[in-house]
C-alpha cells in the first residue's frame, strides 16, 4: 500500500474526508457518496479512502462513529451536570436533537444503513456504544424527572423514539418541503421554527401538571 507522502495527503486529510463525505450526505438528502465526487471536493487523492479506511464502507462506518461519538459525549456531560432541573436538561437535549439532526439529517439512514450491512459483531457494537447509552440517558432523565414531580411516568424507550423520529423525519424530508412548500433548503430560520415547535409538543405531553 502507498503511504501518505506518495499519495500526497496534507495534514488532516483524515478529518477533511469525514467532513466532505458528511457534507455531501447533507447537501444532497443522501446515504451514499461517490470517490469521484469525494475527491473533487475535498481536493485529496479518491486512494486515501483506501488508505484511511479500506474502502468506502469503511468511511461510511468512521462518519459514523465520528457523529455518534460527539452525541453520547454531549448527552453524557448533560445527565452528570449538577444543579440543573430535570425539565431544564430534558429541554436542553430536545433542542440540541434538533440542532444535531439539522447539522447532520443522514444520521438515523445511515445508522440502519451500518447495521443492516454489518455483521452480527459490528451492528452489536454500534448498539452498544451509541443507541444503549442514549436509551440509559432518557431512563435517567425521565426517571429523575418523575421523581421530582414535574414529568408523568414515560416509557423510556418510546420517548427515544418520538424525540429521534420527530427530528430524523423532517430533516429527512427535503423533498416534501419542495413539491409540498416550495422549499428544499433546511434554512437556519426553519431550524429555529422546529426546534420551538418539537420542544412545545414534546414537554407538553411529558410534564406531569
Amino acid at each position: 500500500m502507498a503511504d501518505k507522502q506518495d499519495l500526497n495527503a496534507p495534514p488532516g486529510a483524515r478529518a477533511l474526508l469525514l467532513d466532505t463525505a458528511s457534507a455531501i450526505m447533507r447537501d444532497g438528502d443522501v446515504i451514499d457518496i461517490s470517490l469521484s465526487e469525494l475527491s473533487l471536493r475535498s481536493g485529496l487523492n479518491s486512494a486515501l479512502v483506501k488508505y484511511y479506511f479500506g474502502n468506502k464502507a469503511g468511511l461510511l462506518k468512521a462518519l459514523l462513529d465520528r457523529d455518534w461519538e460527539a452525541i453520547v459525549t454531549s448527552v453524557d456531560a448533560l445527565v452528570a451536570k449538577d444543579g440543573w432541573a430535570p425539565e431544564a436538561k430534558l429541554r436542553r437535549h430536545i433542542l440540541k436533537v434538533v440542532d444535531t439532526f439539522y447539522e447532520v439529517p443522514y444520521l438515523n439512514r445511515l445508522t440502519m444503513r451500518v447495521i443492516r450491512e454489518s455483521d452480527d459483531a459490528e451492528a452489536r457494537r454500534i448498539a452498544d456504544c451509541y443507541l444503549s447509552p442514549m436509551y440509559r440517558a432518557y431512563e435517567s432523565l425521565i426517571g429523575d424527572g418523575v421523581a421530582a414531580g414535574v414529568f408523568r411516568p414515560t416509557d423510556p424507550q418510546l420517548f427515544y423514539f418520538t424525540v429521534t423520529g420527530a427530528a430524523d423525519r423532517f430533516f429527512s424530508a427535503r423533498l416534501v418541503l419542495k413539491h409540498c412548500f416550495d422549499q428544499d433548503t433546511l434554512t437556519e430560520t426553519l431550524r429555529d421554527r422546529y426546534r420551538e415547535h418539537t420542544l412545545d409538543i414534546i414537554m407538553a405531553g411529558i410534564l406531569a401538571r
